[in-house]
């Protein structure tokens, strides 16, 4: 089941985002600068690099496909850029708030109380957030996934198959990060963590990869960075579901055993 409905949760992101007014204030924070960067960002990319990459991929891919695949190897481009800066400068905290706010407002409330403080007597999950008793990172910065990305861009300049192939490359590295936070709050040692995600790698690359693909609309990238974080905790908050159960059948199943030694 998770298989098949993984890659949907960015998408449930959305709509959740837009449905839960108690969320727009987090948005409103970063609103304005997230589209002046955003605008900044690809409106470079593009006067200054797009022409030019056409031209090169015009040697391999023809005319036609090389202006398409030259808009998605910009629009990579400018999602990598922007997300860099964003997240370096901007919105890791409010994507901390996004993700906790959501886990409190689906009932997982005990596992966010792990690692920050709350106010149960706010009138909403957002003002309920206290602040964190613990390093509250909801994807940490990787050199090893910007250089990853540089070397899969080359990918794009192969026809058809190219870009297709650079997503999921990139959306298998990727994925896994948006639960860096939960993995956090689960108190996960490197070795379970690692073990967690190569028992879900499908999963999560389906999720990166629509994560991914959100992130290459141009302006728009900044609020969907926001969604998928909403997205990523709709996902956890049934993960958790699904681990509390096996928890609790396990916990009934080795339960004290009684014995009648009465005469």
């Amino acid at each position: 089941m998770l298989l098949e409905t993984s890659w949907l949760y960015p998408l449930k992101g959305i709509i959740y985002f837009a449905r839960h007014p108690f969320l727009y204030p987090l948005l409103r924070a970063r609103l304005l600068p997230a589209l002046l960067l955003s605008v900044f960002v690809f409106a470079t990319l593009f006067i200054w690099s797009y022409l030019p990459q056409v031209a090169f991929l015009a040697i391999f891919h023809g005319r036609q496909l090389a202006w398409i695949n030259g808009a998605f190897l910009v629009l990579g481009e400018g999602a990598a850029v922007t997300a860099l800066l964003f997240e370096a400068f901007f919105v890791d905290e409010t994507l901390v708030d996004v993700f906790d706010a959501t886990l409190i407002k689906e009932g997982c409330r005990d596992l966010v109380a792990t690692s920050r403080m709350l106010h149960p007597e706010a009138s909403d999950p957002v003002k309920e957030l206290g602040k964190p008793t613990t390093s509250a990172v909801y994807s940490p910065f990787s050199f090893r996934q910007i250089i990853e990305f540089i070397v899969f861009l080359p990918l794009n300049f192969i026809p058809v198959a190219g870009t297709p192939m650079f997503l999921i490359m990139t959306a298998y590295r990727a994925g896994p990060l948006h639960h860096w936070r939960y993995f956090k709050l689960l108190g996960f040692t490197k070795k379970e963590r690692n073990m967690y995600i190569s028992n879900r790698k499908l999963q999560y690359t389906g999720f990166g990869i629509v994560a991914l693909v959100l992130q290459l609309v141009p302006v728009a990238s900044m609020l969907f960075l926001l969604t998928t974080a909403t997205g990523s905790a709709l996902w956890v908050v049934k993960l958790e579901e699904k681990r509390r159960l096996i928890s609790n059948t396990d916990d009934l199943e080795t339960g004290p055993h009684y014995e009648d030694n009465s005469p």
